[in-house]
Parts: C-alpha cells; structure tokens; sequence
C-alpha cells in the first residue's frame, strides 16, 4: 500500500481515536433533560472544542499554498495513480448512514441518552449549523476542487454531515457501550476517504469538514439544554401516521403541544 492510502488511514484513525478521548474527563449525568449539572458547565473540558478546530485550522493553512497544500497535491496524484477512474455514488448514502443507525437503534429498543424529540431537534440543529457553516466557507474561499469542477472544494459538505452524524451517535449512545462513537466515526471516516478517491476534495478538506461537523455538534448539545428550557417549556408530542400511496409508502408526523 502505498503513501496515499497509508497517509489516509493513519489520519482518519487518529480522528476516530482522539475523538473518543476527548470525553475522557467528562462530567457525569450530562443528559439533556433532567440532568443535576447547571447547563453550560456540562462541557467544560477544553479538549471538547480544540480538537474539532484544530482539524479545521489545519484545513485553513491549506488556503495559503504552503506545505498543507503541497501533501494535498501529492496525496491526490498518488490516489489518481492507484485508482484511476475510480467512480461511486457510495458516498452520497454513506453520510447519513450513523443517524439512520441511531434511529435504527432506537426502534429496536435501544436506550439513548435523550427521548425522540430533544434527539431529533439536536440533530437538526447540528446539521442546520454545519450546513451553515460548510455553505459560508464554500462561497468565500473559492477553493478549486481536485477534478476541477468548480470553487467549492472547502471544506468537504459530505465529510461535515457524516462526522455531524457520528458525533450524535456517540453522544446519543456513549453511555451504552463506547463502540457506538467507533462505528459511527468509522462511518464518517470511510465517506471522507471516498470524496477523495472520487476526486472531489482534497485531503484537507475532508480533515477540515469532519472539524465542522464534530463542532456543530458537540456545540449544539452544549447550548441546547439552556434552549430546551427557556424556549421549548412544555413537552411535545409526537404521532407517526403511516402514510399510503401509489408510488409512495412512508410516514407522516404529527406534532402538538
């Protein structure tokens, strides 16, 4: 195997694995509703909040032509080499394949850390602020994408919704067993590594998405207590209607207070 792979799967290893330690010094009973621990002190440990952005300033360095972008070159010849006309769609259903497991999971009666409303808003507003985030950097930087295609390289959108994704698995879950945050990150790691392989974006934009979307996240579960309480007071009920068609089976849901 050569530099490119090995390059590849020693950086996304050490995503999943760091990530997994930087709730090391967690502090305890940090569940959404009904926790003992005031609100914003349930994420105090710094940790939490430099390692996302440390994966993002590293795909900052890359906009200045410098050694980042230099290893993003490389990286992407040597990729070009191995898998020439390499192609997959794989990525665009992988990305969303940790939050379809959380609710998979729930389904089947596995216990998370919050009901399935304050579950559903957290995620929501984890994609909303990433995808935020992701669509101001992509208009402002103008990266060119390694095919060439167009300037919206930076960072990786699908890399930032699958690690957004992963991040709420393991936050869902981490109390149940850590392995949820592995498979999850894992996940995430294999899509970013298939924006690559399929030319799309650059080594460091795919380090810099997954940076956007661990922050969003964690970010979103840190603030949501204090608008849980202050904004949503009372409990919302959820119904879902099964919904039949011609062409189209699925499900409604209804909301009230």
């Amino acid at each position: 195997m050569k530099k490119a792979a090995l390059t590849i799967i020693f950086c996304l290893v050490w995503i999943i694995c760091f990530s997994q330690q930087t709730d090391s010094l967690n502090v305890k009973n940090d569940g959404i509703v009904g926790g003992n621990e005031p609100a914003f002190t349930k994420y105090q440990k710094a940790t939490r909040y430099a390692f996302p952005l440390v994966l993002i300033g590293y795909g900052f360095t890359s906009l200045n032509k410098g050694m980042v972008w230099r290893t993003d070159k490389e990286l992407n010849h040597e990729l070009l080499e191995e898998m020439p006309g390499f192609s997959t769609n794989i990525d665009d259903k992988l990305q969303y394949a940790p939050v379809a497991l959380v609710y998979t999971l729930g389904a089947l009666g596995a216990k998370g850390k919050n009901n399935l409303f304050d579950r559903t808003a957290l995620y929501l507003i984890s994609n909303s602020l990433m995808g935020a985030t992701v669509n101001f950097l992509k208009s402002n930087t103008y990266k060119l994408r390694p095919s060439g295609d167009d300037r919206r390289s930076f960072p990786s959108g699908h890399t930032a919704t699958a690690f957004v994704a992963a991040e709420f698995m393991r936050q869902e879950f981490k109390d149940n067993s850590p392995i949820f945050g592995y498979v999850g990150y894992s996940l995430a790691g294999a899509t970013g590594a298939l924006r690559m392989m399929n030319n799309k974006h650059w080594f460091s934009d795919v380090i810099a998405g997954a940076g956007v979307g661990i922050a969003s996240t964690r970010l979103t579960y840190f603030a949501y207590p204090w608008f849980r309480k202050n904004v949503i007071k009372r409990e919302l009920n959820i119904m879902a209607v099964p919904l039949i068609q011609r062409k189209l089976t699925g499900f409604t849901a209804i909301a009230w207070l």
